[in-house]
């Protein structure tokens, strides 16, 4: 049987990213479906991103490791 009483799947889209993160994403790198997750947007790299390289702007709150 079906539960008819379960709420509608909502799956996040383009437009549901604020423009400055789209803004700040690289040139290589891509959201698209999750992986993990099919209802929310991924982080994708289209080639290789070496270590160490940083990209912004950053908008939130820093978290020490032991945080995340």
């Amino acid at each position: 049987l079906q539960n008819t009483t379960d709420s509608p799947v909502t799956v996040e889209t383009l437009d549901d990213v604020p423009e400055h993160v789209l803004r700040g994403l690289p040139e290589d790198v891509r959201l698209f479906p999750s992986a993990v997750d099919k209802t929310r947007l991924g982080v994708w790299a289209t080639k290789s991103i070496l270590k160490g390289k940083k990209f912004g702007p950053f908008v939130g709150d820093k978290k020490k490791r032991s945080q995340v």
